[in-house]
C-alpha cells in the first residue's frame, strides 16, 4: 500500500472497513458513479456542436454530475453527509490536445467548429469510490449530420484506440499481469499502424485513490528513449478496480505539455510543508477544505488571482500534483477510457460508450485480437437480449 493510501485510511479512521468489491455496498457505489459518468458523457456529446465554447461544455458536465450525484446517498452516516460528486473535472481536449484541458474563463480558446476532433474526459464518485471514462468524437456540421468528415488516418487511430480499450479491459482479470495487457495493446496498435501514447497509463483505483500503485503501460519502453519509464510488474487480483485508459496517435506518440496553462491539480495528502507566501497558504487551506483527495480545476477556487500567485509554491514543494494539458503535434489522436470491476463472475466494464459509427477503417486486427473482439461482441449481445427480455416481462406483469 502506498503512503497516500495508508494516510487516507488513517484520516478516515476506517482501517477495519472492507473497502473493495467484496463489499456489496462498495460495488453498488462504483456502479452508481458509473451510471452518472455515462449519462454525463452522453449529455456532453450533445453539447459538442459548432460554435460551442469549451468552458461552457466543461461547466455543463460538472453541473450534471453534481446534480445527479446529489440525488443519491442523501442520508447521513454517523452524522456525516456521504461525500459524492466530481472525481475528475470535465476536460474537453481538441485536435492536438490529448487530455486535461479545462480552461479558465479568462483564457477561453476558440469555439468548436465542424471537423474538430474532441476528447472528453471525466470522473464521478460516491464515498470515494471512483468511476471514470473518456470518449473521442468529431464535431458534426449539424445534429442531423450522420457522417462528419473522417479521413483514413483518423478512422484507423479511433478504431485502434477503442478496440485496444476493449481488449485491455478483457485482459485485466484476476491472475493475469500488466505485461499481458501491454502486449495486447501493442498488438492492436501494430495491426492498425498507429502508436500508443507512452505517457498515458492505466491505473488501479481504490477509495479516494485515482492513480493507484498498480499501473499498466500502453507500450514497452524502448532502450533508446530515456524519457520512457518502465512500469513495475504486477498481477491483477479479484475485487480490484481499474481505469482502462488508452490514447493512440498516427504520429510518434510522444505527448508533451504545451503553452496552455495547467488548471487541474490534486492534493498530495502525505506531503506537508510550511509555506512562506500568504497566497500559497490561502490556496492550500481552500484545497484542504474543499478538495482534500480528488483532482480539482483551478476555475472552481474562490479567488483565481490568489490561486495564480499561490499554486507555484504548492507545486514546488510537492503539496499539489499538476495535470498538464498534453499535446501530440505529430499526428491525429484518439482517446478512450473505461472503468472495470474485477468481480467473482469476471471483469465487468461499467463505463464508456460505443464507438461512433462514423469511425471506420479498412485495416483488420490480428487473429488473436479478432477472436477476443468477437467474444466481447457476443457477450454484449447476450446481455442486451437478457435485459430486453427482462424489460418485456416487467411490462407483461403490469
Amino acid at each position: 500500500m502506498s503512503d497516500d493510501e495508508e494516510i487516507l485510511d488513517e484520516v478516515e479512521g476506517e482501517e477495519e472497513e472492507v473497502t473493495d468489491l467484496s463489499n456489496s455496498d462498495v460495488c453498488t457505489k462504483y456502479q452508481e458513479a458509473a451510471k452518472i459518468v455515462n449519462l454525463t458523457l452522453e449529455g456532453l456529446i450533445g453539447q459538442c456542436i459548432p460554435g460551442a465554447k469549451i468552458l461552457d461544455i466543461c461547466e455543463f458536465g460538472h453541473t450534471v454530475m453534481e446534480a445527479q450525484a446529489a440525488k443519491l446517498y442523501t442520508k447521513k452516516v454517523d452524522g456525516k453527509t456521504v461525500d459524492r460528486g466530481v472525481a475528475f473535472p470535465v476536460c474537453i481536449s481538441v485536435n492536438d490536445v490529448v487530455c486535461n484541458h479545462s480552461p479558465l474563463a479568462t483564457e477561453e480558446t476558440k469555439p468548436l467548429k465542424a471537423g474538430d476532433i474532441v476528447k472528453i474526459d471525466l470522473g464521478c464518485h460516491f464515498d470515494g469510490y471512483i468511476a471514470v471514462a473518456a470518449h473521442t468524437l468529431v464535431v458534426k456540421e449539424s445534429p442531423d449530420d450522420e457522417s462528419p468528415p473522417v479521413d483514413e488516418e483518423l478512422g484507423n487511430v479511433a478504431v485502434a484506440a477503442y478496440n485496444a480499450m476493449l481488449v485491455a479491459a478483457n485482459s485485466i482479470a484476476a491472475g493475469k499481469t500488466n505485461k499481458d495487457v501491454t502486449a495486447a495493446v501493442e498488438r492492436v496498435a501494430k495491426a492498425y499502424g498507429v502508436t500508443p501514447i507512452s505517457s498515458v497509463r492505466m491505473h488501479q483505483m481504490k477509495r479516494y485513490v485515482l492513480d493507484g500503485v498498480k499501473e499498466v503501460a500502453l507500450k514497452e519502453p524502448s532502450p533508446e528513449d530515456p524519457e520512457e519509464e518502465k512500469v513495475p510488474d504486477c498481477k491483477f487480483e479479484q475485487a480490484e478496480v481499474y481505469a482502462v485508459d488508452v490514447a493512440m496517435s498516427t504520429g510518434d506518440g510522444k505527448a508533451r505539455p504545451g503553452e496552455m496553462r495547467t488548471t487541474i491539480f490534486k492534493r498530495n495528502v502525505e506531503q506537508q510543508y510550511l509555506l512562506k507566501v500568504k497566497a500559497s497558504r490561502q490556496v492550500l487551506a481552500e484545497v484542504d477544505k474543499k478538495y482534500p483527495t480528488m483532482p480539482f480545476t483551478m476555475r472552481h477556487l474562490s479567488d483565481q488571482r490568489t490561486a495564480k500567485l499561490g499554486l507555484n509554491e504548492c507545486i514546488a514543494h510537492g503539496l499539489l500534483t499538476p495535470y498538464p494539458s498534453l499535446h501530440e503535434y505529430s499526428g491525429k489522436v484518439a482517446h478512450f477510457k473505461c472503468t472495470v470491476l474485477l468481480l467473482p463472475s469476471g471483469t465487468s466494464r461499467v463505463t464508456g460508450l460505443e464507438l461512433p459509427a462514423y469511425f471506420k477503417t479498412e485495416k483488420q486486427p490480428d487473429e488473436e485480437t479478432s477472436k477476443i473482439l468477437a467474444e466481447i461482441a457476443d457477450a454484449e449481445a447476450k446481455r442486451a437480449a437478457k435485459k430486453a427480455a427482462k424489460k418485456k416481462n416487467k411490462k407483461k406483469k403490469k
